[in-house]
């Protein structure tokens, strides 16, 4: 029962937007699931595994949501894609069919367009609890009888009758038969101008089913799993029979609800009227031309200050707990080169990722219950207008927000973007947001830049650097706006969903599988640049780091203590690395900004990925456990008051005449570099992926690199 033609069966899921599919999609595998790429596409589609009450197992497919087969964006183009394919990595077996009771109408153009396909089709009727609270009863059986399907009433946010729906299915793909045609379930019946060409298409390619066939005919000229040769013969056939494909469309789509909508009718029943819910009395505040931004911006600074002091009160204790465990190892494992790239090279470079997980998780789980209570789809509504002023539209504020966190979900999100230009223009920007791999840098760079100013001075300005991001953003978007041109057209289509309570078991799976995913890309990058800084920090020419340390232990007053020494031999050391030499090579370049050879160090390991800063700053610094950096990160200090002994050696620091390298205007000037500078290896691959073009990931990291530089030279040469 489990397998097919020598393979597992897959089931997917499908529905569209909103839904509650991924919560049901949850429900049914837990953890039990991974996430996996469309051929050619960066588009996400998770696969679970499900286990049957008899034992018996199948993998679901989590499709994305799409509200028909006739797709306006990247992602529903992908069910498109997989539907019309049958030789395709996630051509299903049988489909689930997720829809919301509450608004069945509005959900039965695809459920009826999945009949037509030739699979079997389960319909999951979601939100049931919902529709009894609003006094809403379905006739099951009525409705089964007349779509002659399977249908299920269930409730994923509460788990009622999941137990059940897996019945069902279980029976449904038990009667799959290899070979075997499923039985009928055609709601559309062709019309005599689409006849010709689903038949020409039918007797020159191996595809059986009419529905199939005429999809084809109506998307061959972006479908990817189509040939030169196939997509040449179908528009071939298309031109011969003179097939009206827009107006086909739009007259299937007129004909699919004449048929359904009394049909859905007859089966619901309203026992009251329900005039004014409460969402409409929330959105009359939420969506309000004036009060809804308001609300909007009192949201976002609720979410910034959630972060910001949750930072504070996370009190160093991964700083403290992950710095012990690699000065433990280091005093276990005898000394060698292998425990000194360990503890000096790659345990500091991937603790430089965890230190700020607490931060990164919060976002995420703030930006998840947002989405799940239903706020995202009014910020989109409320701001599509506004957005469109600098070239993008409404959901490119979902990118801009979701960039706080990280820019790759961010980017990988713009897919729901129907409009070429707006979805370019938004993915080009995002990277200016502020992301939380910033946070750190923030944290050390502002005080080294105030250091005599108060905490809430300190904080203004780290909370100005969010400001900033957002303004450089705008600011390029608009010039994109005025560069880039197209003729698709610019639309905003968008459901608003009720309001609802958080699903607490979807909202931590999300922020588990976000938070997993986000470790995992930036510790591959930061264990390939730990490893290649420490061999050229602890590797130089022939002789030259021995000559170093013995011009050290010569030179340096026998009053010093061990620490002292071994600090200065490190740093000496360092210098006549072939780090050193690099980052004195490109010295002449980033001195106009006031960076001598050791801040180029770090900005060339900052470019694979912001975070590496602090890491590197300190060992330029020290050579030492990054584990030392946050000794005095205790409990009871502030985000200002941590990496006090890496400021410290920082603002001590001078250049060769004597004048100090981190002054006021070197400080700012590395903030805003920092803050707009591309310096993530894992934005770019994204980027080069979202658009299938090396072009827009080089012009992007090549603009903001070049705009970081001119204004982090304007700023030191204005301050200085």
């Amino acid at each position: 029962m489990s397998e097919r033609s020598g393979r597992p069966l897959k089931v997917a899921l499908i529905g569209n937007p909103n839904s509650g599919k991924s919560t049901v999609f949850n429900q049914l595998t837990g953890l039990r699931q991974k996430t996996g790429n469309f051929p050619g596409v960066t588009v996400d589609i998770k696969e679970g595994r499900l286990r049957f009450p008899s034992g018996a197992e199948a993998t679901l497919i989590d499709l994305p949501g799409t509200y028909s087969l006739y797709p306006t964006s990247s992602d529903e183009k992908i069910v498109a894609a997989v539907l019309t394919n049958p030789s395709d990595t996630f051509f299903p077996d049988a489909l689930v069919y997720v829809a919301d009771v509450t608004h069945l109408e509005k959900h039965m153009l695809l459920l009826t367009q999945l009949m037509d396909l030739g699979l079997p089709v389960l319909l999951a009727l979601n939100m049931s609890d919902t529709a009894k609270e609003m006094g809403m009863a379905v006739d099951v059986a009525v409705l089964s009888k007349r779509l002659r399907i399977p249908i299920v009433s269930i409730s994923g946010r509460t788990g009622e009758n999941i137990q059940m729906l897996m019945h069902e299915l279980e029976k449904v793909i038990h009667g799959i038969q290899p070979g075997k045609k499923s039985p009928s379930t055609v709601f559309y019946k062709l019309r005599d101008v689409e006849k010709p060409v689903v038949e020409a298409i039918r007797q020159n390619t191996n595809i059986d089913n009419a529905y199939r066939a005429l999809l084809l005919a109506h998307h061959h000229s972006w479908l990817p799993f189509l040939q030169k040769h196939e997509r040449e013969t179908l528009a071939a056939i298309v031109q011969t029979k003179e097939f009206p494909s827009l107006r086909a469309q739009v007259d299937e789509t007129l004909d699919r609800f004449d048929r359904f909508t009394p049909l859905v009718r007859d089966a619901i029943q309203q026992s009251q009227a329900i005039s004014n819910t409460n969402t409409d009395r929330i959105d009359a505040v939420l969506t309000h031309r004036l009060l809804g931004p308001l609300t909007f911006f009192a949201v976002m600074l609720m979410v910034f200050m959630a972060i910001f002091f949750g930072y504070d009160l996370s009190g160093g204790w991964v700083e403290n707990i992950s710095g012990s465990a690699i000065d433990t190892v280091g005093d276990t494992l005898p000394d060698s080169w292998f425990s000194s790239l360990l503890v000096k090279g790659v345990l500091p470079g991937l603790q430089g990722v965890l230190v700020f997980v607490p931060q990164i998780a919060l976002l995420f789980l703030l930006i998840t219950i947002l989405e799940e209570v239903g706020y995202m789809a009014r910020a989109v509504f409320i701001f599509d207008k506004t957005m469109r002023r600098f070239g993008m539209n409404g959901r490119s504020i979902v990118a801009l927000i979701g960039g706080g966190a990280c820019a790759v979900p961010a980017i990988m999100g713009t897919r729901t973007i129907s409009n070429w230009k707006e979805r370019i223009i938004t993915v080009m920007v995002t990277p200016f947001i502020s992301c939380s791999a910033r946070i750190p840098v923030y944290l050390v760079l502002i005080p080294v830049a105030l250091p005599s100013s108060s905490w809430w001075t300190k904080a203004l300005v780290f909370g100005g650097m969010y400001f900033f991001g957002l303004s450089a953003a705008l600011g390029a978007a608009y010039v994109f706006k005025k560069i880039l041109k197209t003729s698709d057209p610019s639309f905003l289509a968008l459901e608003l969903p009720e309001y609802r309570m958080p699903h607490w078991k979807n909202v931590w799976l999300t922020v588990w599988e976000k938070v997993r995913a986000f470790i995992a890309g930036a510790g591959k990058i930061i264990f390939l640049i730990s490893i290649a800084l420490w061999i050229l920090g602890n590797t130089g020419p022939e002789g030259a780091l021995e000559r170093a340390e013995k011009n050290v232990i010569l030179s340096y007053s026998a009053m010093a203590t061990h620490e002292e020494l071994d600090d200065k031999i490190a740093a000496k050391k360092l210098e006549a690395s072939y780090a050193g030499m690099l980052g004195k090579y490109i010295e002449p370049a980033i001195r106009p900004l006031g960076y001598d050879w050791k801040i180029g160090i770090a900005l060339l390991s900052s470019f694979a990925a912001r975070e590496v800063f602090n890491g590197t700053m300190y060992t330029i610094y020290s050579l030492e456990s990054v584990g030392k950096l946050e000794e005095e990160a205790s409990s009871n200090q502030r985000p200002f008051e941590r990496y006090g002994r890496l400021r410290r050696q920082m603002t001590d620091d001078t250049f060769e005449n004597g004048d100090r390298i981190y002054t006021f205007a070197t400080g700012i000037s590395l903030l805003i570099f920092y803050a707009l500078a591309m310096q993530c290896m894992s934005t770019l691959a994204v980027v080069r992926r979202e658009t299938g073009a090396w072009k827009w990931p080089i012009f992007q990291f090549l603009f903001m690199s070049g705009l970081a530089y001119l204004a982090a030279w304007l700023a030191f040469t204005l301050l200085s």
